[in-house]
Parts: C-alpha cells; structure tokens; sequence
C-alpha cells in the first residue's frame, strides 16, 4: 500500500473526508499556493515536535506562520520541545518531512493546531512527495480530539522582516 493510500484508507477509517490530488514541486511557499489556486496561510504544515523521553506531538502550523516554541510549550504544560532528527520523524511517521500529516501515521500522538486554521479548508502533506490531500480544518480537528490554540507567530517576525 502507498502513503496515499495508507491517508486515504485512516481518513475513512475515521469518517474523514479528504481529497488528495498531486501537486507539482514548488520552490516557495507562494508559488506552491499559486500552483493549488489557495493563499499561503491554507496550507498548514504538520510538524513533529518531541518532548520529554519518548513523548511526542503534532503542531499544525498555517504556511505563512512560524512555530512559537513559547506559545506551544506553555499549551502543551512542558518546559522543553524540539524537532526530532528526520529519521526519528520518518520512523514514527511512516513519512518523510515534507510530507507528514497525522492522518496515516505510524504513532498517534497528541495533535496541536494553530487557532487560525478553524474554519478553513486547508491543504496539507499527503504521505508522499507530489501529493498534497485537502480537508475541512475542522473536521479533520474533531478527528482527531485535536486542541486548538494560538501556537504560532507570523514569519515575518521570525525573518526578522
């Protein structure tokens, strides 16, 4: 079975619905949009975030936003977090980085999702690099018991722009 397959299959496992199209290789963020037809800020990025020992999570960051180490650390209630070597990502996943979304995954870990994604139809990684899968924002947080927050803070701040 694919990646896509394997989103696909745990999305109607979970009476998600979900559409995955290919998606050409971008070399940006807005012309990756560009390509969907959406704005940056409806493509959220599914990022691997590890905690103490051997607790891991899933923030869902908007394109045009940054993580906010502070803000997620405070939500999550831990003093430390970090990204994971992209090995310890890809085995845990299933995934490489780039194309991880928690649908699917290897592990289900606790899923943070920034407070400007509700609402939305968004695009996301779908398992496999050319794909990206679409989804009601929402319906994908009730899914999967996600808790919503303000995780994030504007790239532009953290570009220093």
């Amino acid at each position: 079975m694919s990646e896509t397959q394997r989103v696909e299959e745990a999305a109607r496992e979970r009476g998600l619905e979900i559409e995955v199209r290919e998606s050409p290789k971008a070399s940006s963020l807005e012309e990756a949009a560009a390509l969907r037809g959406i704005e940056p800020s409806d493509i959220v990025k599914t990022l691997v975030v590890k905690g103490k020992g051997e607790q891991y999570y899933f923030a869902l960051v908007p394109g045009d936003r940054a993580i906010s180490w502070g803000k997620l650390r405070s939500v999550v209630g831990v003093n430390k977090l970090r990204l994971p070597e992209p090995e310890l990502a890809l085995q845990a996943t299933g995934y490489e980085r780039g194309t991880i979304v928690p649908v699917g995954s290897h592990t289900a870990w606790p899923v943070y999702a920034d407070e400007r994604m509700v609402g939305k139809r968004v695009s996301m990684g779908a398992g496999a690099r050319g794909y990206a899968l679409y989804v009601d924002a929402d319906a994908l947080i009730a899914a999967y018991g996600a808790t919503i927050a303000d995780i994030t803070d504007p790239i532009e701040e953290i570009r220093g722009a």
